[in-house]
């Protein structure tokens, strides 16, 4: 059941709290565990992350507004 806390996005520190661990490294070698899945989702959102920020930067690449564009009337 604690795997799946971890899992489900528990704040390591909280699990830490809730099993009396001094040291949180004893929490995060019990119970996280890497897998292929873990490995595969992470690539994805590394890949996500990589598309978003080429999308920041063509948006940065465009002309930028100038005041004579618009006219007041």
């Amino acid at each position: 059941m604690l795997k799946w806390l971890h899992k489900a996005g528990m704040n390591p520190k909280t699990l830490q709290y809730l099993m009396g661990h001094s040291d949180i490294s004893v929490t995060m070698n019990t119970y996280t565990h890497l897998g292929m899945d873990d490995a595969r989702d992470e690539m994805i959102r590394l890949e996500e992350l990589e598309q978003a920020r080429k999308e920041i930067e063509k948006t940065k690449e465009t002309a930028p507004m100038q005041k004579d564009m618009f006219k007041a009337i």
